[in-house]
């Protein structure tokens, strides 16, 4: 984690009660995760620290925009997102963070880095199924829209071929009875 030094949080030195910590993200921050899913990334997140004498509370806020391809037509479009990550940190003899809302470091750790909290708090507020402004409102114009419209189902297409005589005669036959 040493090329997410900025997201080190010192700790040790600071007084007791409320401290904040903005960041500014762009997609640099997730080329070194190698999450390569947003096109452009701007957004602001803003932690904050509440010391307690035993524990620490780290109150997370994420709030922009990603620019995303549609999953249907494949359009690029800015996608606004905003979420919150609340995270415990608590003292003990080693680390573990296997419950995801409860962090244990190690007596004697003075500092903690914040960036996959930050990273996994962005990724999963992006929705599941990213659908462009512009096909929802039918103002889309583009080749893929059009082929799906075009596809959709209920819409009749044209026959232009001409069916065997002798399976009309047998379809006559399923009608008749």
């Amino acid at each position: 984690m040493k090329k997410f030094k900025e997201f080190d949080i010192p700790f040790v030195g600071l007084k007791q009660g409320e401290h904040r910590f903005d960041y500014r993200i762009d997609n640099s921050f997730f080329e070194e995760f190698g999450y390569t899913d947003f096109n452009e990334t701007s957004l602001k997140v803003d932690v904050v620290l509440h010391k307690r004498s035993n524990m620490l509370e780290l109150d997370f806020a994420v709030k922009g925009a990603v620019n995303v391809n549609c999953d249907l037509s494949n359009e690029p479009y800015d996608q606004k997102i905003k979420g919150k990550l609340e995270l415990i940190v608590k003292f003990g003899e080693e680390y573990n963070d296997e419950n995801e809302d409860i962090l244990i470091l190690p007596h004697g750790e003075h500092q903690i880095n914040v960036a996959q909290y930050i990273y996994e708090m962005t990724v999963l507020s992006v929705p599941a199924k990213k659908i462009h402004p512009g096909v929802k409102d039918g103002t889309l114009d583009s080749e893929i829209v059009r082929k799906l419209t075009e596809l959709q189902p209920g819409t009749e297409k044209e026959k232009d071929e001409e069916t065997d005589p002798r399976w009309d005669s047998l379809k006559k036959l399923l009608s008749d009875k």
